[in-house]
């Protein structure tokens, strides 16, 4: 891609950083999201193994893929394992900081020999965060305000409730953003065409009935947000049929779905240095980006705006564009947080009665609190959740925050922060 055609992403911070510190990095994340882009801009030396004559010469000789002028780019290494053992191995024999990129858009069947801990460091890339996508002048550092100094916040958008919705639909996928109308829906239908019947069999899965895999598939996306089970989400997906799938039959959708990084849940947080019990473990349900829900089940702009709802797993209140626009947030947040070494999950009581949609966890497990609301105004009932975490972790709480679809960035009386989703960033 044409240099003056990039749109900078945030990962690529974070690649600066790393390759004069390490030997070698592995970008992985599911298609379309932009890693051999991203990748190519800084490979002196390129081996494309989704290129079929490129693949059999590595088949024949894998040490082939690290000889060359570095940094050596092995785009969609997965596809012959053996590449990451004997990127392995070559930096054993040199560990020169800043030799080697791996492009990865699968966890292989066929795991490699070793882990590669110590000598292959892993970046995860996701679709484009709204900052990324330039959606408003972010006012408001996510990595600012895992600081913890509480400072005061600002900042006005004109991003308002039709352009969110717009986003969702639109994809954080950098070579489908660009479509419209027919075009995209044409894309973002063939995006899940490919995963269900060639991806899937590429890892090794026999799925002997792919209209069951993409009826799971849908309902997991009308669970989006939710901690439905998995129970729940099968036979949601079995509506009207006498005779369930056993679990066997649909465990391994997920598991492969996983693999592909397509299902891309938010795990609960758990823990262990304050008094919090009684915490539930499900993860919330997210799909890697939420355009392919909103597809998955024929929504677009103006059926999310008109309030149509549809029928998930798991009751939960407030409206599926609620649901989606939440995930529209993670996705975003998920990415900055990675930038600022953080971690992101959500916490859920076990009966349900106290929820934070988004905990950002530093290395030092204290954290930043989000909730997300569809609407421009927040009242007390919307921080009562925020408050009651307060309370319980106390100096452990750096900061929390309710992000909105609202014009503008400020601090309530209470100290908890209110930041519409253009204004966050990095």
């Amino acid at each position: 891609m044409p240099q003056q055609d990039y749109l900078p992403r945030v990962v690529d911070s974070e690649l600066d950083e790393l390759l004069p510190g390490v030997a070698a990095i592995a970008i992985e994340g599911a298609k379309a999201v932009g890693k051999t882009t991203t990748a190519i801009r800084r490979g002196r030396t390129i081996h494309r193994l989704d290129v079929g004559a490129q693949l059999e010469i590595a088949q024949a000789d894998p040490e082939r893929l690290v000889t060359g002028e570095r940094p050596v780019l092995i785009d969609e290494w997965q596809r012959l394992p053996e590449a990451w053992d004997a990127v392995r191995r070559a930096v054993d024999a040199d560990p020169s900081p800043g030799q080697f990129l791996l492009t990865g858009s699968a966890t292989p069947s066929a795991r490699p020999a070793h882990s590669g801990a110590g000598r292959i460091v892993t970046v995860r890339m996701r679709p484009m965060s709204l900052a990324e996508r330039g959606v408003g002048r972010p006012s408001v550092s996510l990595g600012g305000l895992l600081a913890g100094s509480r400072g005061p916040i600002s900042g006005t958008t004109d991003v308002n409730l039709e352009l969110y919705a717009q986003e969702i639909v639109a994809s954080g996928f950098p070579g489908i953003r660009p479509l419209v109308d027919r075009s995209l829906r044409s894309q973002l239908d063939g995006y899940v065409d490919r995963i269900v019947e060639r991806d899937v069999p590429e890892l090794g899965y026999a799925i002997r009935n792919p209209a069951a895999m993409k009826r799971w598939l849908t309902a997991y996306a009308a669970s989006i947000s939710t901690t439905a089970s998995l129970e729940s989400i099968r036979d949601a997906a079995t509506a009207g049929e006498n005779r369930k799938p056993a679990k066997q039959t649909t465990q391994p959708y997920r598991d492969v779905l996983e693999r592909l990084w397509v299902l891309d849940p938010v795990p609960a947080w758990l823990p262990t240095r304050n008094r919090l019990s009684r915490l539930a473990a499900p993860p919330k349900h997210q799909l890697v980006d939420p355009a392919l829900a909103a597809r998955l089940l024929g929504l677009g702009v103006g059926a999310l705006l008109d309030g149509r709802e549809v029928a998930a797993a798991s009751p939960r209140d407030g409206s599926f564009l609620g649901r989606l626009f939440e995930s529209l947030v993670a996705l975003s947040v998920r990415i900055y947080a990675q930038a600022a070494e953080a971690r992101v999950m959500h916490l859920r009581t076990w009966a349900g009665e106290r929820e934070v949609d988004l905990i950002i966890e530093r290395d030092d497990q204290r954290v930043l609190a989000m909730e997300v609301k569809l609407g421009a105004t927040v009242s007390d009932r919307d921080v009562r959740h925020l408050r009651w975490l307060r309370d319980e972790i106390g100096d452990d709480l750096l900061d929390a925050v309710v992000i909105t679809t609202g014009p503008e960035a400020y601090r309530r009386s209470d100290g908890i922060g209110v930041v519409p989703a253009a204004l966050l960033g990095p």
